[in-house]
């Protein structure tokens, strides 16, 4: 256990690492030096990199068991926010998207606290009704209309990226947890179908997967984005033009501090550093996923695996993005691209992970019981 702890610290730290150097590098430009906006930009993430390293210790130090107390109020604390960001004058509207309350100037994305809470509350309503979770009603009807309720919230804020990111984390909780697939499949076939009828009926996001399939045609338009992140990723070769020297965050590709900041790792670096950070990633899920399984009880094993599977799903579809294998759909990658909220959950989530980490079984026990004494592994 202490070495997948070490191995996970020693992941995110760097992932952190790069992220900072990276965010300064792709913020300066000759266009914007002078207004010394990259350094705006590290500085602020690095105020948020602190309180998420705080929200991190504090979770690390606390049983990680004591969340069950607070896995309801929570969940309506988050709900009661997705409601209000959507409300006029209250939530801040940008680029067609209601999805940030800003407090001059400093914006708080309530999405990524409802990840955390719908995470919490599935592994904390699993493990009160695990006996249960086989049958219709108290595994597949009460805790999906709770992720209906959450999801469709962020769906309607329009946030199709959290919305198929969470989608996916709370089917994988709900088969761990030990859901039938009989009963599984029809809501997801629902749901994806519902999916499609909304892309469908949304010009935008159907341009966006039109342009998806033949990027080649939509270079102009709306695959300029991902268009120009491609030559980004080619431009930098094994090597890389070297730290400072891309060209393509002068203008060319939209985002490259935030959603597409990859692309820039890309060309700076080279092909080595964007495989370790996909190398990272995968290190760090299956040290997530060791800790899971080695959990004190069922709520920590759903806690640590819905956590995980956040974090690593996140990364495939930011990743994915930027290499044209998936839509252009709109989130960060963990640890790296420029976003508070983010970055604040995300560190906050690892503390959780690591708390999980700390009341592990010891080697060789088996399943204890929910209320039995935390043993320390680290």
């Amino acid at each position: 256990m202490k070495l997948a702890v070490n191995i996970l610290v020693f992941c995110v730290a760097a992932l952190l690492s790069l992220g900072m150097v990276m965010l300064y590098s792709a913020s300066m430009s000759d266009e914007v030096r002078h207004q010394q906006i990259g350094a705006h930009y590290l500085m602020a993430q690095l105020v948020w990199c602190g309180l998420g390293l705080a929200g991190c210790v504090a979770m690390t130090m606390l049983d990680y068991r004591s969340l069950k107390r607070f896995a309801l109020p929570l969940l309506a604390f988050s709900v009661l926010l997705l409601v209000l960001v959507l409300v006029p004058h209250i939530g801040r509207r940008i680029n067609g998207a209601r999805r940030w309350f800003d407090f001059h100037g400093v914006r708080f994305q309530p999405s990524e606290l409802a990840k955390l809470a719908l995470i919490v509350f599935l592994a904390w309503y699993a493990s009160q009704a695990k006996r249960q979770m086989t049958t219709l009603k108290y595994g597949m009807f009460i805790p999906g209309a709770v992720i209906a309720v959450v999801l469709g919230l962020i769906f309607i804020e329009p946030d199709r990226g959290s919305t198929i990111l969470m989608a996916a984390v709370t089917g994988v909780m709900l088969l761990l947890a030990g859901v039938r697939w009989k009963y599984f499949v029809p809501p997801i076939l629902l749901g994806v179908a519902g999916l499609a009828m909304s892309i469908l009926h949304d010009p935008m996001r159907m341009k966006r997967v039109l342009s998806w399939w033949d990027l080649e045609q939509t270079k102009e338009g709306v695959g300029y984005q991902a268009y120009q992140a491609m030559i980004a990723l080619g431009a930098g070769g094994w090597t890389g033009l070297g730290l400072g020297n891309g060209r393509q965050k002068l203008g060319f590709v939209p985002e490259h501090h935030t959603d597409f900041i990859l692309s820039i790792i890309g060309e700076e670096l080279g092909l080595a550093a964007t495989l370790a950070v996909i190398a990272a990633f995968i290190v760090l899920i299956v040290c997530g996923l060791y800790i899971a399984c080695h959990a004190r009880d069922t709520f920590g094993l759903l806690l640590g695996a819905g956590i995980t599977f956040l974090i690593g799903f996140q990364a495939f579809i930011n990743i994915g993005v930027v290499t044209s294998v998936l839509p252009n759909k709109g989130l960060p990658l963990p640890f790296i691209s420029y976003g508070g909220s983010n970055l604040l959950m995300m560190l906050t989530c690892v503390g959780v992970l690591l708390s999980v980490a700390r009341q592990a079984r010891p080697a060789g026990a088996g399943d204890s019981d929910e209320n039995s004494e935390p043993a320390s592994t680290l």
